[in-house]
């Protein structure tokens, strides 16, 4: 099976499974994992599948989904919104935690914040949430766009999300280049998500 199959078919299996940080007070039933688009055959290669769909970040800036904000990276993936008073702000603070553990190594590691509210999540609203949370860095960004862009974008990801509420709260952690995946709860201790992270930045034998 094709690397970037086995990613769309993982992704779209197990992002649904029980989570921690559940959003208090809404509704946790989430959307069926086939509502994904799913690729047509094994050529789709990673650009193709994720697509550039362009997004704006917590600063205003346009960027190709890709090309822009995966390419080559080791990232990190999650969903928020900033309405959220529990899980969104918790496990935002968790990776911020993540990031002082990595210390000089977080700046090879790209954290990507996608927002499951973009009707109210403006860039400007996001980089106010990202003030409150002491998390506006330059590794680190909180991108939003109109619903269709981000409803193509999280359906990649496996996150069809028919509410704000209902996204997975779980965790996706890849080196892009070498198409390595996998998810992580988000109540894992800080110091065991930087250490799968550091172990994804570490070059692959024989590439």
């Amino acid at each position: 099976m094709r690397a970037i199959d086995w990613f769309a078919l993982g992704i779209c299996y197990c992002i649904f499974s029980s989570v921690a940080f559940a959003h208090e007070g809404h509704e946790q039933t989430t959307a069926p994992a086939v509502a994904a688009a799913q690729p047509s055959s094994g050529t789709h290669d990673a650009k193709t599948w994720f697509t550039d769909t362009p997004l704006q970040d917590q600063n205003g800036n346009t960027l190709r989904f890709y090309s822009d904000t995966l390419k080559d990276r080791v990232v990190l993936l999650n969903v928020i919104f900033t309405r959220c008073d529990d899980a969104c702000p918790l496990i935002t603070r968790k990776l911020k935690e993540v990031r002082e553990v990595l210390g000089d190594k977080a700046d090879g590691i790209t954290f990507i914040s996608l927002t499951s509210d973009p009707l109210r999540d403006t860039p400007a609203v996001l980089k106010a949430y990202t003030l409150k949370q002491g998390v506006d860095g330059p590794h680190w960004f909180f991108l939003t766009g109109d619903k269709a862009q981000m409803d193509l974008v999280l359906g990649r990801i496996g996150q069809i999300v028919p509410t704000p509420e209902q996204h997975s709260t779980q965790l996706i952690v890849g080196d892009v280049a070498n198409k390595r995946w996998s998810k992580i709860r988000p109540d894992a201790p800080a110091a065991a998500i930087a250490q799968r992270l550091q172990l994804l930045a570490m070059p692959v034998a024989g590439r």
